[in-house]
């Protein structure tokens, strides 16, 4: 009778296991908004310093392909961020800076499911590249003065919770680290790296296919 039991309680948790995972062949997609936070301490180029970078809220758009069970590969697109920047000049006096940036991103994730969890959280990790272009930069430094942000590569770190509406959709809350450390140029010549290294927060509506 004990043997019984115990086997009837494994496949039940087989069962339950199997049930809740996401299987091989899923897509999603999300649509949502993304706060990016740049890092408070941005650091120096050359004889400028940066005294902080603003933050920004844009539109956002996933797409995840499972590869296997609960493995998923996302893409992570948005529109442009903008970002107005004060920088610190050697003579204590202060300059604007702006610009904009892409910043797709490509990451791998675990979806976690069973675990004792509610049925309808799905807790994930992930862990991938990105990629950031900037374009439109400018520096009110007067006529003939020319910035230029560097595309950059860096690693990405991605945690979230989706939170099961029904079978096929979810509001999704998670946040991204990324290492996003550009060459800058100002007038042709390097003058350092900016260290914005962001957190990025995000808030979207996934639907399962």
């Amino acid at each position: 009778m004990k043997l019984q039991s115990l086997v009837l309680a494994a496949a039940t948790a087989l069962t339950m296991t199997t049930a809740f995972a996401v299987p091989a062949g899923t897509w999603s997609v999300g649509v949502g908004i993304a706060h990016i936070e740049p890092d408070s301490k941005n650091g120096s180029l050359g004889d400028i310093g940066i005294d902080h970078i603003d933050p920004d809220v844009r539109p956002t758009i996933t797409g995840e392909y499972f590869v296997a069970d609960n493995v998923g590969v996302e893409l992570l697109g948005a529109l442009p961020f903008h970002h107005d920047m004060v920088l610190n000049l050697p003579d204590s006096s202060q300059v604007e800076a702006r610009t904009q940036h892409l910043p797709p991103t490509l990451s791998l994730q675990y979806h976690f499911d069973g675990y004792n969890l509610p049925m309808n959280v799905k807790p994930f990790v992930g862990v991938g590249l990105n990629y950031t272009t900037f374009f439109k930069e400018r520096i009110y430094l007067g006529n003939g003065n020319d910035l230029d942000i560097k595309d950059s590569w860096g690693a990405a770190g991605h945690v979230g919770v989706d939170f099961k509406i029904n079978t096929t959709d979810a509001v999704r809350v998670d946040a991204r680290y990324i290492d996003l450390e550009p060459d800058v140029k100002l007038n042709g010549e390097k003058i350092g790296k900016a260290e914005i290294n962001p957190w990025v927060y995000g808030l979207s509506y996934v639907k399962s296919f």
